[in-house]
């Protein structure tokens, strides 16, 4: 769990964009954390600290889901691992196609980077609606993996997106929560 300490200066450094991108929409703009060094390193450490010991690997979520996720695996000492958006990595490739509001999409990882047996955490910036996350949690699997902890820097919880990811029975954090 994140200190006090930490999610004050959080919720003091995320900005809140009204109606973007799209009217209704309240965008956490997390840019402005990567202006601090300090302040992103503590960032890394609580995440760290919720999966020291328990993973094998980190895959991270493009793109932001980039941004934290490496560093989270250089600080455990593990593989990171992209899963990308369709069309992005040379083949081999392993793919999972998901539904969103409006159509579909696909994401992809590349082939034999993900190993059997594997104690997995996945990550993102932020958890929403939880389908993306769904989505690369039944990648992993596919090849034989076990997704055992999902992170993210935002959780909102009024869309419930933990709700899609409590089948895969992994512990989810979240260092912020709206």
């Amino acid at each position: 769990m994140a200190s006090q300490e930490l999610i004050s200066k959080l919720e003091a450094t995320i900005e809140n964009i009204a109606d973007f991108p799209i009217p209704g929409i309240q965008f956490k703009d997390i840019s402005s954390i990567f202006l601090d060094p300090k302040l992103y390193e503590e960032v890394i450490e609580d995440l760290v600290k919720f999966s020291k010991g328990k993973v094998d690997a980190v895959c991270g979520i493009e793109s932001r889901g980039y941004l934290f996720g490496i560093a989270i695996a250089v600080a455990l000492e593990v593989p990171f691992i992209l899963i990308r958006k369709k069309g992005k990595l040379p083949p081999p490739i392993i793919s999972e196609k998901y539904d969103l509001e409006y159509g579909s999409a696909e994401i992809e990882t590349r082939e034999g980077q993900i190993k059997k047996g594997q104690r997995i955490l996945i990550h993102d910036d932020l958890l929403a609606t939880g389908g993306t996350t769904e989505a690369a949690a039944k990648l992993v699997k596919k090849q034989g993996a076990e997704v055992v902890q999902f992170s993210f820097l935002i959780g909102l919880k009024d869309l419930k997106g933990e709700e899609k990811l409590k089948k895969f029975n992994a512990e989810i954090y979240h260092t912020l929560e709206y």
